[in-house]
């Protein structure tokens, strides 16, 4: 199949009428053949994406789950505040429910919700303007963000060489722009000359379907490889750095990405290669102490039999079980640096953690949520 290359759309976004009330977002279960946009109008709907992969990685899903909120306020007829705060709260928790690990999900469902829970002190109305503000307000900071992380990260990377990445951690996964992606991307904007190793990222290919697809569109050099090719390629010395994304960072700087991404640290360490992990402070998690109090998603077995999804005869024997976890914990001690929007964090991870939420405590009035 051909793959499609073009200008990468905005991975969710609001429609308005004539087009909506909906949310709009790419099919990333159909890349790299087919470019195929969604519209979705129902709660039911959006959680069938997110469970689905439709949409994926931690940040576009705190995007969608943000405008799932405000697609049911928008078509709730409640009458009035309690009643509106009320079926708020039933769709936040059916969308809470639809995938674990990622912590942004729950930071952008709390934060909508305690703007509605604000503005139901004016009428039901007001709840309706303010969670639609907020949301919208919530995509636009991301791709913000993810830009921010670009240019703390850029720096980090050599002026000529070859980055490894696992998974996907590009504008696919975030508002726009990308974490992991977002670093090389502000790289090659500064005029430093990348090539990307792509790790295919088994069972479901984020890697050979999204990333490549991804830099194959911004005419950033790429190449996949099997993900049991990484500690070959380091031995070689073709690797000078790993940067990864993540669904969730604990507040000792433990990190849940990716199934695959403790297994490529604990390889970079080996070989001396530099492993950065990029996120913005939304994906920082204080009230989670350690990588050992992360819930990791479970998904199904027919995952790994079918290979992506797309073979309707299983490579295993039937009868035999599979094991797949969505993530995997890299502890903070096998982490070179964690980029965020506002600083590059080094060791103790603890320590630069705490001062990254005292700051924007401060910034926000003692409310580091409000951010």
């Amino acid at each position: 199949m051909e793959a499609v290359v073009a200008t990468i759309p905005p991975t969710v976004t609001w429609l308005d009428p004539p087009h909506g009330l909906a949310i709009r977002m790419i099919d990333q279960t159909l890349l790299p053949g087919e470019l195929v946009m969604l519209d979705l109008r129902t709660i039911e709907g959006l959680c069938e994406a997110i469970r689905s992969l439709r949409v994926r990685g931690a940040p576009a899903i705190g995007c969608a789950a943000a405008l799932g909120l405000a697609l049911v306020a928008q078509q709730t007829e409640a009458a009035t505040s309690e009643e509106m705060l009320a079926v708020l709260e039933k769709a936040r928790g059916e969308v809470a429910c639809t995938r674990p690990t990622a912590v942004n999900l729950f930071w952008a469902l709390d934060r909508v919700m305690d703007i509605a829970r604000l503005a139901a002190l004016i009428g039901p109305e007001r709840i309706r303007d303010r969670v639609l503000h907020e949301a919208q307000e919530i995509v636009a900071e991301d791709v913000e963000r993810c830009r921010g992380i670009g240019r703390m990260g850029a720096p980090l990377l050599p002026e000529a060489g070859n980055v490894l990445t696992h998974c996907n951690a590009g504008a696919l996964a975030t508002g726009g722009y990308g974490t992991a992606l977002g670093v090389i991307r502000a790289a090659v904007e500064a005029g430093k000359k990348i090539h990307v190793w792509a790790d295919e990222t088994r069972p479901l290919l984020q890697g050979a379907r999204l990333t490549a697809w991804e830099m194959q569109a911004e005419g950033i050099p790429c190449t996949v490889l099997c993900d049991n090719a990484a500690g070959a390629l380091m031995a070689q010395g073709e690797v000078d750095c790993v940067v990864v994304g993540a669904d969730r960072i604990a507040a000792n700087g433990d990190v849940a990405n990716k199934i695959g991404t403790y297994g490529l640290a604990v390889l970079a360490k080996a070989h001396g290669v530099p492993f950065y992990v990029a996120a913005p402070l939304s994906t920082l998690d204080p009230a989670t102490p350690s990588g050992a109090e992360i819930v990791i998603e479970q998904r199904d077995w027919r995952e790994v039999s079918l290979v992506a999804g797309r073979l309707e005869k299983s490579i295993m024997p039937e009868g035999v079980p599979a094991y797949n976890p969505a993530f995997d914990v890299t502890p903070a001690e096998l982490v070179t640096a964690i980029i965020t929007e506002s600083a590059v964090l080094r060791a103790p991870y603890g320590e630069a953690i705490a001062e990254q939420f005292s700051l924007m405590g401060k910034a926000n009035g003692g409310s580091p949520a409000a951010g």
